[in-house]
């Protein structure tokens, strides 16, 4: 148990490899249905506008999303560094097989599949690490089934997540294996800087890696102070070349929380190198005492410069969100919602997205219990609780800390597979077999979505006549492609497909940033139709999209009965709306703004 063998880390990536050609066959014997119908995945879709605008010449330091939002649209919270590689790949592959739309789909598979690959080899990397050979097979399985049913890694998806998800395991593999192999602890501080500038949804997991680098270093010897020296160079250092290169030089001044700016890159400057500062001068490491002396003032630096320089990064991420956006959108987005608000509302979803890392955690406090904690049981443990803390927040993260628990999960399988090779118990082969099923978070997924069919058998279906009903399909925005380029009033959900299937613009997305946009766009729906006709003048609206069966659509009619969207999904035409004709099967209902309304 423990360090991995040197050259098993062939071995490892060959076995990935097959792992994530496995999800792709399965993806491509069902025909990519994915890259027809993106189910609602709008940060991809945006993603993919966002890549094709910069290859269309659009600035590199210029972030605005010019066709969506009010006019002159607004700036994006993303990051560069993902657009990067996936122009650059789109652009190989164009140039390979001359034809830019195949290229794109190319990538839609290729890059979701190099992010699952990836992870599955640092996931058995650490599980190797922790638990020894025996603990490989079980990442594979446990491992390759959790990242294939989390989704983030289906064909199309080409947001930040699943490559953030990837470069936190990476920097948690190459930290486990940093006692052995000097040179893994500046990439493990590389891959923590590199998710958070990313995005800031991975900061904790980056932050928790520096705080678990300067407490191994307080409390080890010569080796540790090494492994600290080298992460904190390597967070700082590409931080700072980050900044560099991702941030205008107007803008370095400019303090932005939901983003990779002068905040971020003063804490990471101030936490790395002074890391490296103390693990590096005599005078500060010496002792004990010296230690918790030096990184305790670290600290206090640390957090005067973000209490008193920005203030404002302390607030909830949402905390000055417009309350009608808020109560409209946020409240109603899958991802963001509480473990608190889903045991009452979503039970099932409980079960599918806390199980495992609630099962991993408590075999890590019986590891503890039971003596003989080591250094690996320190980095996966806390790292697996800061996840699970954050998730009860937010149920995004639970998307790490499933990943997270596959590596203790592992070990357990292990441990009972051993057990049962030198045993003939029958009692034996049941437990691991045991073991097995409640390791593999499908299986907690697919028992809640039949118990939760089982207690809502008894409820009407909703009948909305189509398998699109919710307007999510490429082929639903066909005929709006058809229509001379025009802005779009459409709810929120439509937008980034409108984006990424037509050539028109909108107000509304799923954005935090696009305030004036999604409000101009509840004030057309929930307001009056002679509200809904004066912003259509005003701002040179050209169609009205409606899809009476999303979600969005309901809600909106349900809060306003009386207003402009209410009234049209409810059929009642007014006289400046001419309809459109459209291809059959289409759920997406198009009106024609009359000229001089």
């Amino acid at each position: 148990m423990g360090t991995a063998k040197d050259g098993a880390w062939k071995f490892d990536l060959v076995l990935a490899l097959l792992a994530a050609l496995v999800a792709v066959a399965v993806s491509a014997y069902a025909g990519f249905p994915q890259l027809a119908n993106a189910h609602g995945d709008n940060d991809s879709l945006l993603q993919l506008v966002q890549v094709r605008d910069l290859l269309a010449g659009q600035g590199w330091f210029d972030m605005h999303q010019y066709r969506m939002g009010p006019e002159g649209g607004f700036i994006m919270h993303w990051s560069r560094l993902l657009d990067a590689p996936l122009a650059l790949a789109i652009l190989g592959t164009s140039a390979l097989t001359g034809n830019m739309a195949l290229a794109e789909r190319i990538v839609q598979v290729a890059w979701p599949a190099l992010q699952f690959w990836l992870s599955v080899f640092f996931i058995i990397r650490a599980a190797r690490n922790f638990a020894g050979e025996r603990a490989v097979v079980p990442a594979i399985v446990v491992g390759g089934a959790a990242l294939y049913y989390l989704g983030i890694f289906s064909p199309g998806s080409l947001d930040h997540h699943n490559i953030q998800l990837m470069l936190t395991l990476a920097s948690l593999s190459l930290l486990l294996d940093a006692p052995t192999r000097r040179w893994a602890a500046m990439p493990s501080g590389i891959c923590a800087a590199l998710t958070m500038a990313i995005g800031m949804e991975s900061a904790p997991y980056a932050g928790a890696l520096g705080v678990l680098v300067a407490m191994l270093f307080l409390t080890g010897g010569t080796g540790e102070r090494l492994i600290a020296h080298d992460f904190g160079i390597g967070f700082a250092g590409v931080c700072a070349v980050v900044f560099a290169t991702t941030v205008p030089v107007s803008a370095w001044s400019q303090a932005q929380c939901d983003t990779f700016s002068v905040v971020q890159f003063a804490a990471a400057a101030i936490g790395g190198a002074g890391l490296a500062a103390i693990a590096t001068i005599d005078a500060m490491n010496r002792t004990l005492q010296r230690r918790v002396m030096s990184l305790g003032l670290l600290a206090l630096a640390l957090g005067a410069v973000v209490v008193v320089l920005f203030p404002q990064c302390l607030a909830m991420p949402y905390a000055n969100l417009d309350p009608r956006i808020k109560t409209l959108w946020l409240d109603h987005i899958d991802e963001a919602q509480s473990l608190y608000k889903l045991i009452f509302e979503n039970p099932a979803r409980v079960a599918a997205r806390y199980a495992t890392p609630l099962l991993a955690i408590i075999l890590m406090a019986l590891r503890l219990r039971g003596g003989g904690w080591r250094r690996q049981d320190s980095i996966v443990g806390a790292l697996l609780v800061v996840a699970f803390i954050v998730s009860t927040w937010e149920v995004r993260a639970s998307t790490f800390s499933i990943a997270f628990a596959v590596i203790p999960l592992s070990a357990w399988i292990a441990k009972w597979r051993q057990r049962a090779e030198t045993s003939s118990s029958r009692g034996v082969a049941l437990k691991m077999a045991a073991v097995w099923l409640v390791s593999v978070n499908a299986v907690w997924t697919g028992a809640a979505a039949a118990a939760s069919l089982a207690f809502e058998a008894d409820k009407p279906v909703a009948d909305h006549g189509d398998v699109d009903a919710t307007c999510e399909s490429k082929a639903t925005f066909t005929m709006l492609g058809q229509q001379p380029q025009t802005t779009v009033l459409a709810i929120s959900n439509l937008g980034s497909p409108i984006l990424a299937y037509t050539q028109n613009r909108v107000f509304a997305g799923p954005y935090h940033r696009n305030i004036a946009g999604n409000l101009l766009a509840l004030d057309a729906f929930m307001g009056s139709t002679a509200a809904a006709r004066t912003i259509a003048r005003d701002h040179r609206v050209g169609l009205v999209a409606v899809c009476r069966g999303n979600p969005e659509t309901r809600l909106l009619a349900s809060k306003a009965p009386e207003g402009f969207l209410a009234g049209l999904a409810g059929g009642n035409v007014p006289e400046w709306l001419e309809p459109i004709a459209q291809t059959q099967g289409s759920q997406l209902e198009l009106y024609r703004v009359r000229p001089g309304s």
